[in-house]
């Protein structure tokens, strides 16, 4: 557009493109300070200043810190279930998991990098895992995204949630073994993707023989 010429845009689409950058940028900034300060040493108004914006706006699109550590991750979590969803229904409850996890860190980057850059997202990923007070909202958080994949394994199975309990322990296992990896992998030096998938994927792996009786044979 050359100067003087008038944006031939609708005037709405722009007030939103204006909001979503906004927001955008107070995100990355949060993270920014969260991987470096530390997520309590981190204020609301550091992270409204840093943008240029008052405390007032900063609320306007979050409600605190804790949901500005979270937005990203309920990015990544309604990707997976949307993976999830995707599976083919002949796939066991969890093969489907299994692929549909490994699908959606493969895409990650792909989804992220628009808004926060992927190796941002994972610095957070290890706050949240080394801090007390987000590793138990993560939990709490956790146990409602078991229960969310629970009643979407029992509506591919066919099931009554509320009357069979496999989709629930099922899920609770697959899980399980999502937490434990994610958990080693925050304690390890290398932050990338690419480990903290190799490290799922080795975990996931043994999830059916460690539901076997026999450990001894």
């Amino acid at each position: 557009m050359t100067v003087g010429q008038r944006s031939t845009a609708p005037v709405g689409g722009l007030r939103e493109l204006k909001k979503q950058r906004t927001r955008d940028a107070l995100l990355r900034v949060a993270l920014e300070l969260f991987t470096t300060k530390g997520y309590e040493q981190t204020t609301v108004d550091e992270i409204a200043d840093s943008v240029d914006v008052s405390q007032r706006t900063f609320f306007r699109y979050f409600a605190n810190k804790e949901a500005v550590v979270f937005a990203a991750q309920d990015t990544v979590e309604s990707h997976f279930v949307d993976a999830l969803r995707q599976r083919p229904p002949a796939e066991g409850p969890f093969t489907a998991m299994r692929r549909a996890t490994l699908s959606a860190w493969d895409t990650i980057e792909e989804l992220l990098s628009p808004v926060v850059p992927i190796a941002l997202y994972m610095r957070t990923y290890q706050v949240i895992e080394s801090t007390p007070a987000l590793l138990a909202v993560h939990l709490r958080r956790s146990a409602e995204l078991e229960e969310h994949i629970a009643r979407l394994i029992a509506e591919r199975e066919g099931l009554d949630i509320d009357v069979d309990p496999r989709p629930r322990v099922a899920v609770a296992a697959f899980t399980g073994v999502m937490r434990v990896a994610g958990g080693l992998w925050g304690q390890g030096g290398d932050p990338s993707v690419a480990a903290i998938r190799e490290l799922t994927a080795a975990y996931l792996d043994h999830l059916g023989p460690a539901l076997a009786d026999d450990w001894r044979g």
